[in-house]
């Protein structure tokens, strides 16, 4: 009940407050595939137009007449607190066309008539216009609801899917693909998210149909599928996006996420190899899952010393403070690491001389000139250099 009501407190402030400064651009999109215009709306990212050298992931988001707020006021609000990258959200109206839109065959399952115009409107018009007009990373995010949440589904079928994370709210599933999702998911061979709700008042052959999804597809052993799943209690089928959002964007974003309380418990105070290198794979995933080179946060730098301290692992102070440097190197952070690798480690002088070469560098993450020099003399005192 609790997270339930953090999930719809964090969606009313996603989408009830103004989103300041993202901006949302209304177009008609002239579609040859379609033979007709499409209303596509577009929001960028809080500073866009001020940082040239910034590119970013786009969502994809169908039934975009009501389900493109809500995915763009909460990629706006995860992003300003870092928990996920920033992001361009792209919806795609769908209020009068919905049916046709999805339209599959009754014999395989697959998009027909007007529902393959449809699906080569997206894969070979929309997302090369967005790709062409906009700074974008190579991640990309689908998301449907009810039909359309089925819809997106025939992009994972492809022998190189075109979107690397599903959000797949509520699926109507057309029958095959009761087959069809969990054998691509099998052999997919680069990193795919894959994410999966239903709601307590979903009919009961949709419930049917997602339970039986998720027993298939909670079952394959495969590295490269991150696969997370959602059933929401007291949640009607149109309330469910309230309530899987959220909870999609946090599992998608996990490794862009700071390092927790849970994690910094969990996994790395139980870590069997350095911290530090489990702090530089962490921001390499990043890298290579999204396409951002992220700056490591303080916060994090905070974490690994924290856990070096409580297991009294002191030699990893060394390659922390090397790690600091590099990213802060007009900082005190990284001095202080290796002033407190040399205290640790029976080198009092160096440790000494470094606190005191910290003296010129700037003040961070709660190390002032006054401790580190405050270290400098209880070491001179002891020592009496």
């Amino acid at each position: 009940m609790k997270m339930k009501n953090a999930c719809i407190f964090v969606f009313l402030i996603a989408v009830l407050i103004p989103v300041v400064n993202a901006q949302v651009k209304y177009e008609n999109f002239q579609s040859a595939k379609l033979g007709e215009e499409r209303q596509i709306k577009i929001q960028l990212p809080r500073g866009y137009n001020f940082n040239k050298d910034k590119s970013y992931p786009i969502f994809i988001v169908l039934d975009g007449d009501y389900l493109f707020e809500a995915v763009a006021g909460n990629v706006d609000y995860y992003s300003y607190w870092e928990d996920m990258p920033e992001a361009i959200v792209v919806g795609v109206n769908q209020v009068d066309t919905r049916y046709e839109d999805c339209l599959y065959s009754e014999q395989n399952s697959l998009p027909v008539e007007t529902g393959a115009n449809f699906f080569e409107f997206l894969g070979m018009e929309l997302l090369p216009y967005i790709e062409a007009n906009y700074r974008t990373v190579n991640f990309k995010i689908a998301v449907g609801h009810g039909n359309t949440a089925n819809f997106i589904n025939y992009y994972l079928l492809k022998s190189n899917p075109l979107f690397q994370a599903y959000i797949v709210v509520s699926p109507e599933l057309a029958p095959n693909m009761l087959a069809y999702i969990p054998e691509s998911l099998t052999k997919i061979q680069s990193k795919i998210f894959y994410y999966l709700s239903n709601s307590e008042g979903d009919t009961s052959s949709l419930k049917q149909m997602t339970e039986a999804l998720h027993t298939d597809v909670s079952a394959i052993e495969n590295d490269n599928l991150s696969y997370s799943f959602n059933t929401f209690e007291n949640a009607s089928h149109y309330s469910g996006p309230a309530h899987a959002i959220p909870n999609a964007l946090q599992n998608i974003f996990k490794v862009f996420q700071p390092i927790s309380k849970k994690e910094y418990k969990d996994e790395i105070l139980e870590l069997e190899i350095s911290p530090v290198i489990y702090l530089e794979e962490k921001y390499q995933a990043i890298q290579d899952l999204f396409g951002i080179e992220k700056k490591i946060l303080i916060n994090d730098f905070k974490a690994i010393a924290a856990a070096i301290e409580k297991n009294e692992l002191f030699e990893y102070y060394e390659p922390l403070g090397k790690l600091a440097r590099k990213h802060y190197p007009k900082t005190l952070l990284g001095n202080y690491y290796l002033a407190r690798f040399y205290e640790e480690t029976g080198e009092p002088k160096k440790a000494m001389k470094t606190y005191q070469s910290a003296y010129t560098l700037d003040e961070i993450a709660g190390i002032t000139k006054d401790k580190v020099l405050q270290l400098a003399d209880a070491i001179k005192q002891d020592f009496g250099y």
